[in-house]
């Protein structure tokens, strides 16, 4: 019985020893120290493409681009050939048989006024031309063709875009202070 008993009691301790668990205890440390580095380019402001390859048009293109580290702007527009525009209409006149009228838009240039005087053949006033309009020219010189000294006048497109431009350039007067 004793035998037992001693059985009895050694039992629970083997049951108990089973039961007991193991901790192993480990510590590591790592330092990953990485650096990445990314170059990309600086922005562009890139001036619009002002296309225009029909010759038939009398305007030129005017673009530009300003760029900061922070802002870039860009812009264009066109303006009108006042030139291109009376040669065309001279031809364009002369091309259908009006003559007198192609000579006569000429005549609005004080350089081609002067030549044609010069030359003998003088341009048309009122409808008279040859010595009438000679005489009608010189009667009336006050409505010779004058050179323009003074500013175009500027209609309400320039005004604005001058608007724009004077705007831009303060904002990026800003922006650098």
């Amino acid at each position: 019985m004793k035998l037992r008993y001693l059985l009895l009691l050694c039992l629970p301790l083997t049951a108990l020893a089973a039961e007991d668990t193991i901790i192993t205890e480990s510590t590591s440390t790592s330092d990953v120290n990485t650096t990445t580095k990314l170059e990309s380019p600086p922005p562009s402001a890139i001036t619009p493409t002002m296309n225009i390859s029909n010759s038939d048009l009398c305007t030129v293109g005017v673009a530009g681009a300003v760029q900061t580290q922070i802002l870039g702007i860009s812009m264009g527009t066109t303006v009108r050939d006042m030139n291109c525009e009376k040669l065309k209409n001279a031809k364009t006149l002369y091309d259908m048989g009006m003559k007198v009228a192609a000579v006569s838009i000429m005549c609005q240039d004080e350089r081609v006024f002067d030549a044609m005087m010069n030359a003998g053949t003088p341009c048309p006033y009122d409808g008279l031309i040859g010595d009438a309009a000679k005489a009608a020219w010189l009667s009336n010189s006050q409505d010779t063709p004058e050179e323009i000294l003074i500013e175009e006048e500027i209609d309400e497109k320039t005004k604005q875009t001058l608007m724009g431009v004077g705007s831009i350039f303060a904002l990026l007067a800003l922006l650098l202070i």
